[in-house]
C-alpha cells in the first residue's frame, strides 16, 4: 500500500507540474497577443494562437481541479509530509520566480533601451508567472497545508538564484563602466549603444536580482539554514563559484598588465579589451567569496574544512593550468625559434594564471601545517585527495591518448606538419602539470597515512565508525555550542528543536545525565559509545544533559 500511495503522488504532482507550466504558457501568451496587437489576437500566427488557447482553455481548467483534489488530500498530515509535494512546491516555486523575474527584469531593461513594442510580450510572461508564483508561496507558508518535507529548499534556492542574477548584473554594470573609462568611445562601437544605458541595463539585473536574494536569505532566514542543501550550497555557490569568478577575472587582469609591460603586440584598444571585464569579475567575485567565506567559518567544523578544501581545488586548477601552459610555451620556444609573440604571449598567460593560483592554494592549503588526527575534518581532506587522484588519472589518460595520436600521425603521415614537439606541446604541457599534482598529493597522502599510523589510528577508512547518523537536539535560545560539539564528537545531521519561550526543557530523570561540567563537556562524554542510528538529545533548565538512543 505504501508502494501504491508513493506511485500515485509521483504521477499526480509530476501531471500537476506539467498542467500548471502548460497553463502558464498559454495565459502568457494570450495576454502578449493582447498587449501587442489589441483586438486582432490572430493577426498572421494562427497557429501560435491556437496553441495558447488550447494551452489555456483545457490545461488551465485541469490544472484547477487535480490541484483541488490534491489540496483537500493534504488535511492529512502523511500526505502533508511527503516527499512529493515539497519537490512540487519546490520546483513549481523556483520556476516561477526564475520566470517571472527574468521577464520583469527584461521589460525594464527593454524599456530603459529603447526596443519598442517587445517589452509588452516579456511583461506579460513576468505577471502571468508572478502569479504562479505567489499562489505557490502562500501554498509553502500555508500554516496547515504546506510542506514539511523539503520546506527549506525554496529558500536556498530562491538565494542562489538572487545571488546568481546579482553578480551577473553587478559584474557586466561596473564592466561597462570600467570599459567606457579605459576605452571611450570604442565601448559604445562594441556593444552598438551608448555605454550608460547598457550600463542602466545591467544595474537594472544587479538591483533586482539583489532583491530576490535579500529576500530568501534575510526575509526567509536562509541565513540561520543549518541544512544538508544549505551548506552545500553556500560551498558551491559562496565560496566555489564566488571563488572560481575571483580566480579567472585576476588572471586574466594579471595577464593583460603583463602583456602591458612586455608584449605589446597588438593596438593599445585590443589590448585593454578584456581588462575592465576581468576587473569587474575580480571585484564583485572577491566581495561574494569573502562574504560567504565568513560565513562558514562560523558554521561546523565540515562546513568550515569543506570550504578551505574548494578553495584549495580552485587555486589548484588555476597553478596547474599555469605550470601547464609555461611548459607548452618554453617547448615551442626551443621547438620554433620563430615563434615570437606567440610564444612569449602564451607565456605571460602561464605566468599570470601561475601567479594567481600559485598564492591562494598556498594559503587555503597550508602544505607546512600538520595533519590534524582527529575531528570532522579528516574525512573531508582524504575525499579532496581521492578526487584529486581521480581527476589526475582522467587528465593524464586523456594527454597521454593524444600525445600517441599526435605521435602516431607525425611519423605515419607523408605531409611534414612541422616538428614533433610542436605537434605534441599542448597535451605535453598538461601531462606534466598533472604528473606534479599527483605525485605532491600522492607524497600527502602516504605523510598522512603515516601521522596516523603513529598516532595509533587506523590508517584506511573514517576515524571511527559511524553509528550515529541523525541528532535531534532539544536546547534553549542558543543551541549552537551544543550544535557544534555533536557535529565534532559524531559527524551526524543535527536537527535543531527550541522551545517558543526560549527557555531550556528539562526531563525528569535520565540514565545518561552526567553531574559536573559545562554543558559541552556532558555532552561529548554521553555520546561516547552511543551505538543508535537516531538519538535525542535534551538540556534541561539546571545545566545536565540526556542523551536518549532511539528505535528506527
Amino acid at each position: 500500500m505504501s508502494a501504491q500511495r508513493t506511485v500515485r503522488r509521483l504521477i499526480t504532482y509530476a501531471l500537476l507540474f506539467a498542467l500548471v507550466v502548460t497553463a502558464a504558457v498559454g495565459l502568457g501568451g494570450l495576454l502578449g497577443r493582447l498587449l501587442v496587437a489589441g483586438t486582432e489576437l490572430a493577426s498572421d500566427d494562427v497557429s501560435g494562437l491556437a496553441r495558447s488557447l488550447a494551452f489555456a482553455l483545457i490545461g488551465g481548467p485541469l490544472a484547477a481541479i487535480l490541484w483541488w483534489a490534491v489540496w483537500r488530500r493534504l488535511e492529512d498530515p502523511e500526505e502533508r509530509s511527503a516527499v512529493g509535494w515539497g519537490l512540487y512546491v519546490a520546483g513549481a516555486y523556483l520556476l516561477a520566480l526564475l520566470i517571472a523575474s527574468t521577464n520583469v527584469l527584461n521589460t525594464l531593461s527593454a524599456l530603459i533601451g529603447g526596443d519598442g513594442p517587445g517589452w509588452r510580450l516579456s511583461f506579460a510572461a513576468s505577471l502571468v508567472w508572478a502569479a504562479v508564483w505567489v499562489w505557490h508561496r502562500w501554498m509553502w507558508r500555508h500554516p496547515r497545508k504546506g510542506p514539511t518535507a523539503l520546506a527549506d529548499v525554496p529558500t536556498v534556492l530562491g538565494s542562489v538564484l538572487g545571488l546568481v542574477l546579482a553578480v551577473g548584473g553587478a559584474v557586466s554594470a561596473l564592466s561597462t563602466l570600467l570599459d567606457a573609462a579605459l576605452r571611450g568611445a570604442a565601448t559604445e562601437a562594441s556593444v552598438g549603444k551608448q555605454w550608460w544605458v547598457s550600463a542602466l541595463q545591467s544595474l537594472v539585473w544587479a538591483v533586482g536580482g539583489t532583491g530576490i536574494w535579500w529576500w530568501h536569505w534575510k526575509h526567509d532566514g536562509g541565513r540561520k539554514l543549518r541544512t544538508g542543501l544549505a551548506e552545500v550550497a553556500l560551498i558551491t555557490v559562496g565560496v566555489l563559484g564566488a571563488g572560481v569568478l575571483t580566480l579567472a577575472g585576476s588572471g586574466v587582469a594579471l595577464f593583460v598588465v603583463l602583456r602591458l609591460l612586455f608584449d605589446r603586440t597588438e593596438p593599445l584598444v585590443l589590448l585593454l579589451e578584456p581588462l575592465a571585464p576581468a576587473v569587474a569579475a575580480a571585484a564583485i567575485g572577491s566581495l561574494v567569496w569573502v562574504y560567504h567565506g565568513n560565513i562558514a567559518r562560523r558554521r561546523s567544523d565540515a562546513t568550515v574544512q569543506g570550504g578551505r578544501l574548494v578553495t584549495s581545488g580552485v587555486a589548484l586548477v588555476a597553478t596547474a593550468s599555469g605550470i601547464g601552459v609555461i611548459v607548452n610555451s618554453v617547448l615551442a620556444m626551443t621547438s620554433t625559434p620563430l615563434a615570437g609573440a606567440g610564444a612569449r604571449t602564451l607565456l605571460l598567460a602561464g605566468v599570470s594564471s601561475l601567479l594567481v593560483g600559485g598564492p591562494v592554494w598556498w594559503l587555503a592549503w597550508r602544505p607546512l601545517e600538520p595533519v590534524a588526527v582527529a575531528g570532522a575534518g579528516l574525512n573531508a581532506r582524504r575525499i579532496y585527495l581521492v578526487a584529486v587522484f581521480g581527476l589526475s588519472a582522467v587528465v593524464a589518460v586523456v594527454t597521454l591518448l593524444v600525445i600517441g595520436l599526435r605521435m602516431f600521425e607525425f611519423f605515419l603521415s607523408d605531409v611534414s606538419g612541422g616538428s614533433l614537439i610542436e605537434q605534441i606541446r599542448a597535451p605535453l604541457g598538461l601531462l606534466v602539470a598533472t604528473g606534479l599534482v599527483f605525485g605532491y598529493h600522492f607524497a600527502v597522502w602516504r605523510q598522512d597515512r603515516t601521522v596516523l599510523a603513529a598516532s595509533g589510528l587506523a590508517a584506511a577508512g573514517p576515524v571511527r565508525p559511524r553509528t550515529i547518523h541523525r541528532v535531534i537536539l532539544v536546547a534553549g535560545s542558543d543551541p549552537e555550542p551544543l550544535r557544534r560539539v555533536i557535529d565534532e564528537v559524531t559527524g551526524a545531521g543535527v536537527t535543531v528543536w527550541k522551545r517558543a519561550d526560549g527557555s531550556a526543557v528539562g526531563v525528569a530523570g535520565g540514565e545518561e545525565r552526567r553531574a559536573g561540567g559545562t554543558q559541552e563537556e556532558q555532552l561529548a562524554a554521553a555520546l561516547e559509545g552511543v551505538a543508535a542510528a537516531r538519538v535525542l538529545v535534551v538540556a534541561d533548565q539546571h545545566g545536565g544533559i540526556d542523551v536518549i538512543p532511539l528505535q528506527g
